[in-house]
């Protein structure tokens, strides 16, 4: 059975095949030709965290492939608390096709896979973003054309956005580059599992502290919120330390000409983002959030072998 819990878990072929279905799946849909993959297919969707992005988009995304999505919030499962994660599993796998949880804890995405016995996709959690992940390289290769000999560059915290970035771009052949604050950076152990998939690929993945080195030449600036839900007791001390790793005109002048600026939204704009940049010729902010539609088409059709 296949589950959808981090990037790292593919290999490359199988994360451009992924890809590849979006793209056919964005076009049949382009062309109103949208084909029922999962036809009186059910997913279930538990919530721990709010969200517009996740909710709007797997919902649709069902709608458009013939089957239903039913919601899950917070207050309804408790997930841990009112009943363990195992339980839940056991008992939601007898009521729908397929899981996906938006959760705080990578843990619980894991505890769900491994007592469910329908897939499990993580739609967010601490460690990981993966979903996010391949919207995110759907779109750069909607606007570059592929990946090789391309230059990914992060600013910002090292969170579980940059923890697929870094993932995508190494099992994809792309080069990565991180620009971090001090005693903000990807974890060391993530870090090894970047650079062991890059090795695979030929990637090259850089660290740094320096945020204009990291935009230097770089085909693609990709920035995220500085405070994540769940941070806020660091929100201040946050805006104390990344205003160097914001993305403005000035990160541009260093990047190339055609660079592409990209945002996984909700933006803190004045923040980490200007609103000259984000709503700018180089932002593909909105672009992003559409592939998040089609790019979890093609992970729901995938862990359903429903090609």
């Amino acid at each position: 059975m296949k589950h959808f819990l981090t990037l790292a878990d593919l290999n490359p072929e199988t994360m451009r095949a992924i890809l590849d279905l979006a793209v056919q799946i964005k076009q049949e849909w382009q062309a109103e030709e949208s084909k029922p993959y999962l036809k009186n297919k059910i997913l279930g969707m538990i919530f721990q965290k709010p969200s517009l992005r996740t909710r709007v988009s797997f919902d649709v995304a069902m709608l458009h492939l013939g089957g239903n999505g039913l919601y899950l919030s917070p207050s309804e499962i408790q997930l841990g608390k009112r009943e363990s994660v195992a339980d839940v599993a056991r008992v939601v796998s007898r009521y729908v096709n397929v899981v996906m949880a938006r959760v705080f804890s990578h843990y619980d995405v894991v505890e769900l896979a491994k007592y469910a016995t329908v897939p499990v996709i993580n739609g967010l959690s601490d460690y990981a973003h993966p979903c996010q992940g391949m919207a995110d390289f759907l779109t750069i290769f909607e606007h570059k054309g592929g990946f090789k000999g391309r230059k990914l560059a992060y600013l910002g915290d090292g969170n579980n956005v940059s923890t697929s970035l870094l993932f995508g771009a190494a099992l994809l052949g792309m080069d990565f580059t991180i620009a971090t604050p001090k005693g903000y950076e990807l974890h060391p152990a993530v870090w090894a599992i970047g650079e062991r998939i890059a090795a695979q690929t030929g990637a090259k993945v850089t660290a740094t502290y320096d945020a204009t080195e990291a935009a230097t030449d770089a085909d693609v600036i990709y920035t995220d919120t500085w405070t994540s839900m769940g941070q806020e007791e660091e929100a201040q001390r946050r805006r104390e330390v990344f205003p160097p790793y914001r993305v403005d005109d000035h990160q541009l002048e260093h990047a190339k000409d055609d660079v592409i600026v990209m945002h996984c939204l909700p933006a803190h704009r004045g923040e980490e983002i200007t609103d000259a940049v984000a709503d700018g010729s180089h932002s593909v902010l909105f672009d992003q959030a559409e592939n998040r539609l089609h790019a979890q088409k093609a992970v729901l059709v995938w862990v359903m072998d429903a090609v």
